[in-house]
């Protein structure tokens, strides 16, 4: 199937080698579901900020001089750390750096509406103060302080929601809680019942009674969680009846938000609320080597995708040992809130694009009772001073930019609505170009047209994807240059365009695809012309390289569906990045 099955555990993504790195791209309505008033500000707030913090900020994915692949929070687990040696590095802990009140109005400042922080993470280490383990920050370190009820205070004095990740089942310090790969040191052992009964349950009586008002509940992992297990922990949501739950507390429980890891759903989560959580590197925890930073401009665009999907984007920080945000996060999420200044009434309180597909970028909506906006956000501007957006009919009340608020002239055309923009863009990232509908607004199917010279290229973003019910295809988690379709491990699953060939003749089908796997047989349909075709090994799924599929004859021009669909016998995992008829 096309899609990335959501999980925090490292252990995982050793798994998931096996299968395409990058995902699918894709554009789609995904309308949120109709629910409860608790839910109104969440999916109004569209932006919150991921803070993972703990001992592990010490070793920073260094261990015995060496190295550890993998995330920074998982060293203890990765090289199996005995207790007795992880114990000191708290003794090393000591965040004398620590400001909550920046730390919160650097969220507030990049446009976040709500922070959800690791109140303890899966090595057990809790950052507030817990009489249920002596393994906190005021029992386990020099600092000797509470670090929860600062940041706890820091969101109540600059009116930011606070909601607490918990990790409920995994535990590798105190005995009896689970372990991914199981335990690597006699001292972890223990009753997982006891250990729940007493330490996760009285912590969460902690968490829920002590701090205030809790807006969102992060569950991870939950190993071992039976429904029995679950059911404890889940009975404790009555002391904040309010909470927003996430979908990782295991026992069968589904929680309120649907979380996407690492990836952004192709075409939303249909009736669902979700949430996309993603690093601004390639780690949760901080990791001194880890210099894989996204660029601002890739953390912009990922928001505006989210955000044309229907979803939320929750964008996580690793603060060092001494308690400050690494330089990077500090940059990028000043530039967040500078295109946010100018363009956020393009995000908040938007619903997802009505567009299966926009060649220019992404749309969001918002809809009152005098007008419907489209709000179009124009990642790749026209070098001509007109922006299509194609197959939409509608009154245009008023068309503007935000930047400036400039008012554009617009025209009806036979493709659709052009609207004349200036020639140069507001925004290298992300223009966005706000329209006023009055009255009924339609649009008509997307079809991909030929180029001038004849050829037709499909690209990954473009196609339609076709899971069985109820999956969710993922897309690249925002290298805009290397879109693709991927995870494609499914051989049910199947993808196609609609394409406007106004030239007949006889064309010659390319593909630009990649596969660890030795070959991968498929067939690419072309309306009822079936050519069977075949990827051999190219080193890597992100090793791409063009393949020469076949020919086929178009005989006349008008409007054909091209497909791919998986040979049942033959068919391995690829990924592909673009089909080409020339």
């Amino acid at each position: 199937m096309l899609r990335l099955i959501p999980t925090r555990a490292s252990w995982v993504l050793l798994i998931l080698l096996s299968v395409p790195y990058q995902l699918v791209l894709s554009q789609s309505i995904t309308p949120a579901p109709a629910g409860s008033s608790k839910m109104d500000w969440w999916r109004k707030a569209r932006l919150g900020m991921f803070i993972h913090w703990g001992v592990y900020a010490v070793p920073a994915g260094v261990y015995q001089g060496k190295d550890v692949d993998g995330l920074g929070e998982w060293i203890m687990h990765d090289v199996n750390i005995p207790r007795s040696v992880y114990a000191q590095y708290a003794q090393q802990f000591n965040p004398t750096k620590y400001n909550a009140e920046a730390w919160v109005r650097m969220a507030k400042e990049a446009g976040m509406k709500y922070i959800v922080v690791t109140t303890k993470h899966h090595d057990g280490f809790a950052l507030f103060d817990s009489k249920a383990s002596d393994w906190t920050a005021v029992k386990a370190t020099p600092y000797g302080k509470d670090l929860l009820k600062p940041l706890v205070d820091a969101c109540r004095k600059q009116g930011m929601k606070l909601g607490f990740y918990y990790s409920q089942a995994n535990d590798w310090f105190n005995p009896g809680g689970a372990a991914a790969r199981g335990h690597w040191d006699k001292t972890q052992e223990g009753s997982m019942d006891e250990y729940i009964d007493k330490v996760a349950i009285p912590q969460m009586k902690e968490l829920l009674t002590l701090y205030g008002d809790v807006v969102e509940l992060w569950w991870d992992v939950p190993t071992d969680m039976n429904k029995a297990r679950a059911d404890k922990l889940a009975a404790l949501l009555k002391l904040q009846p309010g909470i927003i739950t996430n979908d990782r507390l295991g026992g069968g429980y589904h929680g309120d938000i649907t979380t996407p890891e690492q990836y952004i759903p192709a075409t939303g989560i249909a009736g669902r609320d979700w949430e996309t959580c993603m690093t601004m590197n390639d780690t949760w925890g901080f990791k001194t080597k880890d210099n894989n930073w996204k660029t601002a401009a890739t953390l912009i665009r990922n928001l505006v995708d989210i955000a044309s999907k229907g979803g939320n984007y929750l964008l996580n920080v690793g603060p060092t040992a001494e308690g400050e945000f690494p330089a990077p996060i500090v940059d990028r999420l000043a530039a967040i809130g500078r295109w946010m200044n100018v363009n956020g009434d393009a995000v908040y309180g938007t619903t997802a694009s009505p567009f299966r597909i926009l060649p220019f970028g992404r749309a969001t909506k918002r809809v009152d009772s005098k007008a419907t906006t489209l709000y179009l956000h124009v990642f790749d501007w026209p070098a001509d001073g007109k922006l299509v957006v194609p197959g939409l009919r509608a009154k245009v009340q008023l068309a503007k930019l935000m930047a400036g608020g400039g008012a554009l002239a617009t025209t009806a055309t036979a493709d659709g609505l052009e609207i004349s923009v200036p020639l140069l863009a507001p925004d290298d990232v992300a223009s966005v170009v706000e329209v006023k509908i009055q009255g009924v607004m339609t649009i008509e199917p997307y079809a991909v047209k030929q180029q001038a010279d004849g050829s037709v290229l499909l690209d990954a973003e473009m196609a339609d994807i076709h899971n069985r019910p109820g999956e969710a295809s993922a897309m690249t988690e925002g290298n805009w240059d290397a879109r693709n379709i991927g995870y494609w491990t499914s051989a049910e699953s199947w993808v196609s365009w609609n394409v406007v060939f106004h030239k007949p003749g006889i064309y010659t089908i390319k593909a630009l695809a990649g596969t660890p796997a030795e070959r991968s047989r498929f067939n690419v349909l072309v309306g009822e012309t079936a050519i069977a075709s075949t990827v051999t090994n190219t080193g890597d799924y992100n090793r791409y390289q063009e393949v020469t599929l076949g020919t086929v004859t178009i005989d006349k021009a008008g409007t054909q569906t091209i497909a791919i669909r998986p040979d049942r016998v033959g068919w391995k995992a690829m990924n592909v990045r673009q089909l080409k008829l020339q």
